[in-house]
């Protein structure tokens, strides 16, 4: 049996608990947006692109409603989709 790397393990656990991570570069955000004012858009940035790439994204979900709530379900074959609605 192969033993683990520490990098494996590591990225397994991030898999596991992404909630977690995503918690913790949020509140890391939040720290730096008062220690580094003026650079929120930056900030928020990195920090979203680092939820991006630990376990399936984003599942703190900070603005909006979460992926494929609030929009329509997709048309059915042969047909074109609906138009986007007006805002």
């Amino acid at each position: 049996m192969a033993r683990m790397g520490f990098l494996d393990k590591a990225k397994e656990l991030l898999g596991q608990h992404d909630d977690k991570v995503d918690q913790g570069l949020n509140k890391a955000g939040d720290a730096a947006k008062q220690k580094f004012a003026g650079h929120d858009e930056q900030i928020d940035k990195v920090t979203g692109m680092a939820r991006d790439k630990t376990g399936e994204g984003d599942t703190t979900q900070q603005g909006g409603p979460p992926p494929g709530e609030g929009q329509a379900p997709p048309p059915p074959p042969g047909q074109a989709p609906p138009p986007p609605p007006q805002q």
